[in-house]
């Protein structure tokens, strides 16, 4: 499939389902849009939020950041699938003085505040605020995140410090662990669109000028939000800073929108039908059954899957069937749009499917 069709079709699915509770129409003046045209309207959208101040954050992230065992939930020493290294409580184990891993957490600003100047309300904007190791979280200091090549050392759970390995950047960076890595990500896709044309006077740094992400770093957390999808985690704190903040992270609910503002040919259009696919399990893992329309049925087809920012992973050709099996076993975790070209006009029949 060409690419300017692909991208047609990635201008359809804006209305899809997001994740979440969602308030009624409150993407509504999104709708159609792409490129900057989209990250204005979402600016408009989530602006203006209630500002707590810095002290509250304390109080709020018992709210936002608490592990079904009531402790801090802290991606800087968090093991998803293991058992972490140390677990704070809170309140008891706010910082405080620090010598190593495991003394205390304190406040992080994963958008650094120096690259903002400290000002209000970005210093209090909990959807880049997280509650880390106080530790990891001097050692992270303001370096940009990154993909590591060469670590000058390593958290307990397998964060990482060192020279950068992407594309345009060789500097420091900071890496968080895999699982954790899509929740940084749509958090500076959160600070890029928040705090679009309210940057003057940002001071930037080697990731950013004022609020926009430099395309190193912005191809960075691309892959990085398409490889670690919305997690229940995101979802569940994104309803959370909703009920203190009174605005929403768009990332979390519609994750295909970075893909629509930052891919450079966002504009281009082509012609669209507008029927969703029908795809099972949903979320998958290594296999994903799909519907034909039944007014495709019997046709040979070619099914096409991608990833959110437009590169095909899986290409898949039917001959005749009414179910086709999809197999994802070789496909990295992530979000993917699945496509199947009408052979009879230039429409597109569409669907998005989680890979586990």
């Amino acid at each position: 499939m060409k690419k300017t069709l692909l991208l047609g079709f990635l201008l359809s699915i804006w209305f899809f389902s997001g994740y979440g509770q969602i308030p009624p129409g409150y993407y509504d003046n999104a709708q159609g849009k792409t490129g900057v045209a989209l990250q204005a309207a979402l600016h408009n959208i989530i602006k203006n939020h209630t500002v707590v101040t810095y002290d509250y954050l304390w109080t709020a992230f018992q709210t936002t950041d608490k592990k079904a065992n009531g402790k801090v939930w802290d991606m800087y020493s968090d093991i998803p699938s293991g058992t972490p290294p140390y677990e704070y409580t809170f309140g008891t184990n706010q910082c405080g003085n620090y010598s190593g891993e495991g003394d205390c957490y304190n406040r992080e600003h994963s958008w650094p505040k120096s690259w903002f100047g400290d000002a209000s309300p970005m210093i209090s904007d909990l959807f880049h605020l997280y509650p880390t190791d106080g530790y990891v979280n001097g050692k992270r200091s303001n370096y940009p995140y990154g993909d590591v090549s060469s670590a000058t050392w390593t958290s307990l759970n397998g964060s990482k410090l060192g020279s950068c390995s992407d594309a345009g950047y060789s500097g420091t960076v900071f890496e968080p662990v895999d699982s954790y890595k899509g929740d940084f990500a749509r958090g500076y896709f959160y600070m890029s669109t928040r705090y679009y044309t309210e940057d003057s006077g940002w001071p930037g740094s080697e990731a950013t000028t004022g609020s926009q992400l430099k395309t190193w770093e912005l191809n960075a957390l691309l892959a990085w939000s398409n490889q670690d999808p919305v997690s229940q985690k995101e979802i569940d704190r994104n309803n959370a800073v909703y009920q203190i903040q009174n605005n929403r992270n768009p990332f979390i609910d519609h994750p295909e929108y970075a893909a629509l503002i930052w891919d450079p040919h966002a504009g281009i259009t082509s012609h669209v039908v507008e029927n969703k696919l029908v795809l099972s399990p949903n979320p998958a893992s290594d296999y994903c059954n799909l519907v034909v329309p039944g007014e495709l049925q019997g046709k040979n087809l070619d099914i096409l899957v991608f990833s959110l920012t437009g590169v095909p992973v899986k290409s898949v050709h039917s001959e005749k069937q009414d179910n086709v099996r999809i197999d994802l076993s070789a496909v990295p975790s992530g979000v993917y749009f699945v496509t199947i070209t009408n052979p009879g006009n230039s429409g597109i029949y569409h669907g998005k499917i989680t890979r586990r």
